[in-house]
């Protein structure tokens, strides 16, 4: 028999994946080598996969920049490893700068 006493969870207690990313939109040449507090972050596959036109995944990456929310969405593998690799360490400043032809957190 079920416990009659256990509350039933809330949608927001568990899909923490479907949260929206919302703010005013930049792009990332806008906030290059500028200290951002990243806030959320989430990685999911490009709609240009299998196009030929960019990236298999597409970053959409949430900040505060000058006390204001922002949100930049970017096809950079190397932006979209990292954010999966140091998701858990949210929130974190990071400052995104350009070397050669790819963009890198430091």
């Amino acid at each position: 028999m079920e416990n009659e006493d256990a509350r039933p969870k809330r949608f927001s207690d568990f899909a923490k994946d479907h949260v929206p990313l919302d703010g005013a939109k930049l792009k990332i040449d806008d906030i290059l080598n500028k200290e951002i507090l990243v806030t959320a972050m989430r990685v999911k596959p490009s709609k240009y996969s299998g196009t030929g036109k960019g990236s298999a995944s597409c970053l959409t990456l949430q900040f505060n920049l000058n006390g204001e929310r922002y949100v930049a969405f970017t096809g950079s593998g190397v932006l979209a490893d990292q954010a999966q690799a140091y998701q858990a360490e949210i929130p974190f400043f990071a400052t995104i700068k350009k070397v050669d032809k790819y963009y890198t957190m430091t």
